[in-house]
């Protein structure tokens, strides 16, 4: 069976638990087994054992938030995995959840019939709901040009941090470079980011955008514009990142096309153009049939988008770190996390001069298959169909540090499994993000991860996020399975969720499973708009 067919079973079939999950410190050995839940019969995932499975002493204090992809109610439930509220929303879900100091909802959600373009994690809205569910505020991007989409964050002034998709036709895209026919007629659709200030009662302003587009390389055609050497513009993307390096061999044809038909069993690849799921690249749509197989940097994917794909780079997750001002966003297709400077005028974000960093809206650190941009190869890949990278706080000063759920889609030699990794970055106060040269930038591995090879694995969605008390809650997202880990890998809490189902499959998870969960978040026991709420 090929990689990504044990990757569809995956979602499928729910792993036996049985043995204690591990977390391993850079250079330490394996942390010591620790207690589980009993070992679960394979079986189909929904006839798995839903709800609570495991409640130690440990587990942070609060309450887990979560919204099924195949649903439009959002849930809260306690650490005895009981719900204590449910939200009835009129809209499926868009990516993510977050729950405000005054006890209201904001959520991303999918607004209906964008008229050219469909993907994976697709959204439109940004919702802010009451209790009862009534809307407060929405903000709308969606039509023919530009799309919000999986992810946003809440920036300490109050403003929101959006992903868009933004259309470029195929002339545009072939005219700066892009390989003949791989683009759609819909267009090629990068991401752009956007702080929004609300306006009451709905609606916003957009202050400030940094695209993609504005910061490209090239080279294939000396006369196009951007054109350059991959290796030595490293702030730059080139606009062939992901594609084939070389034509692909009849038994990956073969491979490719069978697993395109199972996929279309699942209801992930449709006829048309951009009919797929939140998956990276390399799964069906992603290297569809007719690609081009010129070559390219960066063939540590199987598979670039094809011409039946827009959606490039289907970003997944953006963060803000307030104290450095700087933005950190997951690229699933390339596998790559990317740190930007907000610093900067939206003018100075699109070029490669001025902002804090003195480098305008250039990438100021990359990692995670530095493959894309001419350096390295396979054995250097890192990430592999990543999502939710979020900064943490940092035990120094001037250190920084990010914690993100790697996929493992496609790992070499076939192996499949997931982690959560801790990256500490190159970063010096004075001098920024610091790097070899002629070498990608590190760190070299992770100075902590948690894996659980067998027993653990999402193929797509999924996160991690750090609680106060140390402790890791994780979602495995295709499983809908919420855990919480200590730092030494002991489960503490592990809770399979009932709910979700309901709604006809969205665009945001395809044809997932019906308990399918995009991420979970923790709201701790004194969060003030939570505990008002539920205090009788």
């Amino acid at each position: 069976m090929s990689p990504v067919a044990v990757a569809l079973a995956a979602w499928a079939v729910a792993l036996a638990i049985g043995s204690p999950l591990r977390a391993q410190d850079a250079g330490a050995a394996p942390a010591p087994s620790a207690p589980t839940a009993p070992p679960a019969p394979s079986a189909p995932e929904d006839d798995e054992p839903r709800g609570l499975r495991l409640r130690e002493p440990g587990a942070f204090e609060g309450w887990t938030l979560f919204g099924p992809l195949n649903s439009r109610k959002v849930h809260l439930v306690d650490l005895d995995g009981e719900l204590v509220h449910t939200w009835e929303t009129t809209h499926r879900p868009g990516g993510q959840l977050m729950m405000l100091e005054n006890g209201h909802l904001l959520r991303g959600a999918h607004k209906e019939g964008v008229p050219r373009f469909e993907g994976g994690g697709i959204g439109g809205l940004i919702q802010e709901l009451g209790w009862d569910g009534e809307v407060l505020w929405q903000y709308e991007l969606s039509n023919d040009q530009r799309v919000l989409h999986h992810d946003f964050k809440r920036l300490p002034n109050g403003n929101l941090l959006l992903i868009a998709w933004e259309a470029h036709e195929p002339a545009e895209a072939y005219a700066l470079g892009r390989d003949a026919g791989s683009v759609p007629e819909t267009g090629l659709w990068p991401d752009v980011l956007y702080e929004v200030q609300p306006t009451r009662p709905q609606g916003g302003e957009i202050v400030w955008t940094w695209r993609v587009w504005d910061h490209l390389v090239q080279d294939r055609d000396p006369a196009k514009p951007n054109h350059g050497t991959l290796r030595e513009q490293p702030g730059r993307l080139d606009i062939n990142a992901g594609r084939k390096e070389r034509p692909e061999t009849e038994e990956e044809r073969r491979q490719r096309e069978a697993l395109e038909e199972e996929m279309r069993a699942l209801g992930y690849v449709g006829g048309g153009e951009a009919d797929e799921p939140d998956t990276p690249a390399g799964t069906a749509g992603d290297g569809a049939a007719g690609a081009s197989p010129t070559a390219t940097a960066g063939a540590t994917q199987p598979g670039g988008p094809g011409p039946r794909d827009g959606d490039w780079l289907h970003s997944n997750s953006v963060d803000y770190l307030p104290a450095q001002d700087l933005i950190v966003m997951s690229t699933p297709r390339l596998s790559e996390l990317w740190v930007i400077d907000h610093g900067t005028t939206t003018a100075e974000a699109a070029t490669s001069r001025g902002g804090r960093r003195g480098h305008g809206g250039d990438l100021l650190w990359r990692w995670g298959n530095p493959a894309v941009w001419g350096q390295g190869g396979e054995a250097d890949q890192r990430l592999f169909a990543q999502h939710d990278a979020r900064w943490l706080p940092a035990p120094r000063v001037g250190e920084l540090r990010l914690l993100v759920f790697n996929n493992g889609l496609k790992r070499p030699g076939g192996e499949e499994y997931s982690t959560v990794e801790e990256l500490v970055l190159p970063f010096d106060e004075e001098r920024g993000f610091l790097r070899e040269e002629g070498q990608p930038f590190g760190p070299s591995g992770p100075a902590w991860s948690y894996a659980d090879k067998g027993r653990f694995y999402s193929a797509f969605i999924s996160g991690a996020q750090r609680l106060p008390n140390g402790n890791t809650l994780i979602c495995e997202g295709a499983k809908g399975r919420i855990l919480e880990v200590t730092a030494d890998g002991r489960i503490v809490w592990d809770f399979w969720n009932p709910h979700g189902g309901e709604a006809p499959p969205s665009p945001q998870g395809g044809n997932a499973p019906p308990k399918a969960l995009f991420r979970a978040t923790r709201i701790a026991a004194d969060h003030p708009g939570v505990r008002a709420k539920l205090q009788p």
